[in-house]
């Protein structure tokens, strides 16, 4: 589903739909009138959240969707990314910043997630999955909220 203020996508569990969910977020970013700067923090935190959905919640089975949602409310972007996977809480999520994970290769995309949007809610979906929402909230123009 696309429309001006929202698009709908539904992706394999698999590289290529990061791919795709990356350049979809950053062009919904552009079309929504969001600075490059924004445009390239959204599309890189649409990119980790994927490769979470793919790879840790779906674990790329072929028979497992994810799903990317990204809609204008009240002139922010809210991005909905969902998987089909186990689920996971955000507290239990290590801290990358932690001495003993600075050297692991995985554990940073929810903190990078984290500093480049302007809030993160994580959900546990029934039966089973995740959804993670971000927000990344518009730039006021000229320095005046609209």
């Amino acid at each position: 589903m696309r429309s001006k203020d929202r698009v709908e996508v539904e992706l394999e569990s698999n590289l290529k739909s990061v791919d795709t969910a990356e350049e979809v977020a950053r062009d919904f970013a552009k079309s929504a009138g969001f600075e490059e700067e924004d445009e390239e923090k959204i599309a890189l935190a649409v990119r980790e959240a994927m490769v979470n959905a793919v790879y840790h919640g779906n674990q790329y089975d072929r028979n497992k969707r994810a799903g990317l949602r990204l809609e204008v409310e009240n002139h922010n972007l809210v991005i909905t990314i969902t998987d089909q996977g186990p689920g996971f809480e955000l507290t239990s999520i290590p801290d990358p910043l932690a001495e003993e994970n600075l050297l692991k290769q995985t554990g940073r995309g929810i903190f990078l997630i984290r500093s480049f949007m302007d809030e993160i809610h994580v959900r546990r979906l029934s039966p089973q999955g995740t959804e993670v929402r971000m927000i990344k909230y518009a730039a006021p123009k000229n320095g005046k909220e609209d």
